[in-house]
């Protein structure tokens, strides 16, 4: 399996079925973890010098965070549904506790924080929507903490992508700290698919083939992308959904088109 593959395994006592930190990764910023939860089980976290976006990808929850607390959070019972989440932002040095009231499917998405804003919850009617591209390369996007909201370095969306459609074409990379043209950014990709038995296409790759993997990405798996340009495709009959981290020197997203591709594109 490549090394840009991180596979969910069955939860553990704390509902964990994933966790991506910096160090296991070798890089400086993202990490991320997927908690499967049971109704009535909870679970808690005391934050140092890192912020959190919890995301209740799908079931119910209620969430405390320091002395502020938020009840019946949550509607979604699947991803593919087509409506957006409920998050809460949590800055450095607080602590966050989170009660399932049902099944629930939580994302804890996290980077390097001072701890200079305050605690919020996102809705749904919060979050933006943008429907991008044409023909073949038509995904939904739900953006959950985006520039233009606040937070210290975390940049967090999910993808929808139907059956037979690209995402993140013409291909695009991130990777070099060249503002404003480009920004460097570490980026992960926990996906899903449905139906569960099939797989979505990923490739990372670099101009110069230093870095080039072909990924058959299964259900529940996360996908690395330290560098380089990094597109999906959903195969025929398979929809895809993913939640993507980003962070890096600089919170903002700036990215390059692979040359080539754009120039078809355009043709």
């Amino acid at each position: 399996m490549s090394k840009l593959v991180v596979s969910s395994h069955a939860p553990d006592r704390t509902g964990n079925i994933l966790r991506v930190t910096p160090e296991s990764a070798g890089w400086n910023y993202v990490g991320f973890e997927v908690y499967q939860l049971e109704p009535g089980q909870q679970l808690e976290r005391e934050l140092a010098e890192q912020e959190n976006c919890l995301v209740l990808m799908t079931g119910k929850a209620d969430v405390t965070v320091g002395t502020q607390s938020w009840m019946d959070l949550g509607k979604r019972t699947d991803v593919f549904d087509g409506q957006r989440p409920y998050a809460v932002y949590v800055p450095a040095h607080s602590s966050w506790f989170v009660s399932a009231q049902t099944s629930l499917e939580l994302a804890v998405c996290t980077a390097p924080a001072e701890g200079r804003l305050k605690p919020r919850l996102i809705l749904p009617d919060d979050m933006s929507v943008e429907h991008r591209g044409h023909t073949n390369i038509r995904r939904t996007v739900h953006n959950i903490l985006p520039e233009q909201e606040s937070a210290e370095n975390l940049l967090v969306v999910e993808v929808l992508v139907k059956d037979g459609n690209w995402s993140g074409y013409p291909p695009h990379k991130h990777d070099v700290d060249d503002l404003p043209r480009e920004s460097s950014l570490e980026e992960t990709y926990f996906h899903k698919v449905r139906p569960e038995e099939g797989f979505a296409f990923q490739r990372v790759y670099t101009t110069d083939g230093a870095l080039d993997e072909s990924i058959a990405v299964q259900n529940n798996h996360c996908v690395l992308v330290p560098k380089g340009y990094h597109p999906v495709v959903a195969p025929p009959r398979h929809d895809v959904y993913f939640i993507n981290v980003m962070a890096g020197p600089v919170r903002t997203w700036r990215f390059t088109e692979h040359a080539v591709h754009a120039a078809l594109m355009s043709d």
